[in-house]
């Protein structure tokens, strides 16, 4: 469903993501790993057209992605949440999940419905009408993760979506993306905890100085020594 043939994308002298190569396909959650400043969320921002690559291709089902704004990128299916959640902090929790869907082909009344069944599926129904400022940091990750969810995309992209997260709110989390990894969504997540990487993905991508060094099993990475040196160092 998604290919990415040779990404490059540099800044000044430094090349953030080097030749990176592979594929995401339906249904799939790709863990994607590596030590922090390996390129991970700069490989994310490409994908989503944040950044535009200097090098490669993408492809999301055949349309190629390159040169596309975001906001092109997400009507094609991708969408994705940030390592520290980018919310609207005056505007309450269904106008959260309303503004970036507001200039679609819905009436008003239907955007609103669909905002509260998603409130109500990640568990923040009861705080519909608070401000996003007055979440919590976990509540924050859920909201964005419903917000996500507006567009119905194909692609779901979560930059370490637990993080600092409270553990039920991290199992709830994984609840929602398996029950959405059911239903045929695919995603590509980037985390430090590992123990979800290896307890959500159906593969796992791993990188160190923009480069991929790693792609296979939960199991195989464990054991893999490029891994295990890019984490703990050689010798």
């Amino acid at each position: 469903m998604l290919q990415l043939n040779d990404v490059t994308k540099r800044f000044g002298g430094l090349v953030a993501v080097d030749g990176f190569s592979s594929t995401v396909e339906q249904g799939e959650i790709v863990g994607l790993i590596g030590p922090n400043g390996a390129g991970k969320s700069t490989l994310l921002n490409c994908i989503s057209g944040i950044y535009r690559v200097d090098g490669g291709q993408l492809m999301l089902k055949g349309k190629v992605l390159n040169g596309l704004k975001p906001f092109q990128i997400t009507h094609l299916g991708v969408a994705r949440t940030f390592q520290v959640p980018r919310l609207f902090r005056k505007a309450n929790l269904v106008e959260n999940l309303m503004a970036p869907a507001i200039h679609r082909p819905a009436d008003l009344r239907s955007l609103q419905r669909k905002s509260l069944e998603l409130l109500d599926y990640v568990g923040l129904y009861a705080l519909q009408d608070h401000f996003g400022e007055e979440l919590s940091g976990g509540q924050q990750k859920l909201l964005e993760f419903a917000r996500m969810l507006m567009f119905d995309p194909i692609l779901c992209i979560l930059d370490e979506p637990f993080a600092g997260v409270h553990p039920d709110i991290k199992d709830k989390l994984h609840g929602m993306i398996l029950d959405l990894h059911r239903a045929g969504k695919a995603f590509i997540l980037v985390s430090h905890e590992l123990d979800s990487i290896y307890a959500l993905s159906t593969k796992v991508l791993a990188m160190h100085n923009g480069q991929k060094i790693f792609e296979g099993t939960a199991e195989g990475l464990q054991s893999d020594q490029a891994v295990i040196e890019a984490y703990l160092g050689g010798g």
